[in-house]
């Protein structure tokens, strides 16, 4: 072979082994996926970093389960007891919050259960249960499920009351589960990014939102290369370096819809 040949062919293997080097597989929520903020943000980091986020969409307990299998670099998750504890367990380095929201009530337009007139969340929730209106439930352990569970038990209906034809578990991702109460016209709670992208929307309004106990804080996890010596922990600092840039926050401020935030930047620089 010909020195120009060895040396294209050479030069192939570099380029081919650094564009997998430079590749990073993030687990991250169907909420946040939904919102379509990921195809803001994807196209950006390519060409500040020369990095490929590879996203595997999923569940908040599903991403912390791929996280402490190893089976990806970094999550972005919305559950903050359950990331702590993650951390905690040895699964990954530290975490850093990046931006937040919140989740809203969504219902009929009619509002069979008055959820529009309640003063907090947990109103909301007891009006659903005493008038028995149907409400579907992600029942998916995603972060958006944990919440909504934390919030039941808090306004004091528990697992056995819900165990009624009322309360419908759909067993799916955040547009699937908007979707099925578009279908049912019946309450769910979502986060606000997939509400507002959310665009089956039926008969569904936003009844309800405000109360200090829907906020919704999206945290970046890395992977803990010394339990998984295979995860890419530097391109994990590189990436999370950017989410928390200036750069990041006028993307992620400046990501609107129907004239309204999705998110708010509010990561801090350690």
């Amino acid at each position: 072979m010909k020195i120009g040949a060895v040396l294209a062919v050479l030069s192939l293997v570099a380029s081919t082994a650094m564009a997998q080097a430079e590749s990073l597989k993030v687990a991250v929520t169907t909420s946040f996926h939904n919102s379509g903020l990921a195809d803001v943000l994807l196209p950006e980091i390519q060409k500040d970093l020369g990095l490929t986020v590879q996203l595997l969409v999923v569940g908040t307990g599903q991403a912390l389960r791929l996280g402490a299998a190893g089976d990806v670099d970094a999550i972005l998750v919305h559950s903050k007891a359950s990331e702590e504890k993650f951390i905690a367990d040895g699964h990954g380095t530290h975490r850093r919050e990046i931006m937040f929201n919140d989740f809203v009530i969504v219902g009929p337009s009619g509002d069979p259960a008055l959820v529009s007139a309640a003063e907090t969340a947990d109103e909301a929730l007891v009006a659903i249960a005493q008038t028995q209106s149907a409400f579907v439930s992600r029942g998916d352990d995603s972060g958006t499920h944990k919440k909504e569970l934390a919030l039941w038990a808090g306004a004091g209906v528990d697992a056995e009351a819900r165990a009624a034809v009322w309360y419908k578990e759909a067993g799916a991702g955040m547009g699937a589960a908007l979707n099925t109460a578009s279908g049912l016209n019946a309450y769910i709670m979502s986060d606000r990014a997939s509400w507002l992208k959310f665009g089956n929307k039926g008969d569904l309004a936003l009844l309800y939102a405000g109360d200090p106990a829907l906020f919704n804080q999206y945290a970046y996890l890395p992977v803990n290369p010394v339990t998984h010596p295979h995860v890419q922990a530097e391109l994990a600092e590189k990436l999370e370096a950017w989410l928390i840039s200036d750069r990041a926050r006028a993307l992620i401020d400046g990501y609107t819809l129907e004239g309204g935030r999705l998110f708010i930047f509010n990561a801090q620089k350690h």
